[in-house]
């Protein structure tokens, strides 16, 4: 496994090692140790321990987030997608970092097999590139319906370059997201 940090350090995309044939492939898709050592040698925090998976499918140009849980229920997420594309944001909602309001953007699909990492302390969400794109999220703390929270995906102080799609499917909840500064404003 590689462990490739973004350009927040903190957020990192893990390459594993695949190991194809004939008869298609084989990877490890999550070992504990080497998770936490891949995270050791980068100079970052052990995480807590997963608690709870989560599966989402998605048609073509649904954008889901950018989603977080106010403290203290935040949620580290290790996400991949097992079918299909999608484009995965994570936003960096930690007042005192310097890398605050800051986002990276990674390409996750069924064929590069990559995952990301992403500490407590974020907003995450993503567009799915193609029909029936599956996503799979591990978090390291349960989902707290109180402590849920959201930006609004469109945000101009963020200014995300989210990939092109003909058209954003965005569910009320979504589209209905506060501002940065009114969403801030009031968790901090």
């Amino acid at each position: 496994m590689k462990m490739v940090p973004t350009d927040i350090p903190e957020v990192v995309i893990i390459e594993p090692t695949v190991f194809s044939d004939d008869r298609g492939w084989f990877m490890e898709s999550f070992n504990e140790k080497g998770f936490m050592e891949g995270l050791k040698g980068l100079n970052l925090p052990a995480p807590e321990a997963f608690v709870q998976d989560n599966h989402s499918c998605s048609k073509k140009g649904v954008l889901r987030g950018l989603h977080y849980q106010a403290s203290p229920f935040e949620q580290g997420k290790l996400v991949r997608v097992v079918q299909g594309t999608a484009f995965d944001v994570a936003v960096d909602i930690r007042p005192d970092s310097a890398t605050y309001l800051k986002w990276v953007g990674v390409e996750l699909s069924s064929s590069n097999h990559r995952m990301l990492w992403i500490p407590t302390g974020f907003a995450h969400g993503f567009v799915s590139l193609e029909d029936d794109t599956h996503f799979l999220y591990k978090t390291t703390d349960y989902f707290n319906k109180d402590s849920e929270r959201s930006l609004a995906w469109n945000d101009e102080m963020l200014n995300i370059q989210w990939p092109q799609c003909e058209e954003y499917i965005i569910s009320v909840k979504d589209r209905e997201a506060p501002s940065v500064i009114d969403a801030l404003l009031k968790t901090y």
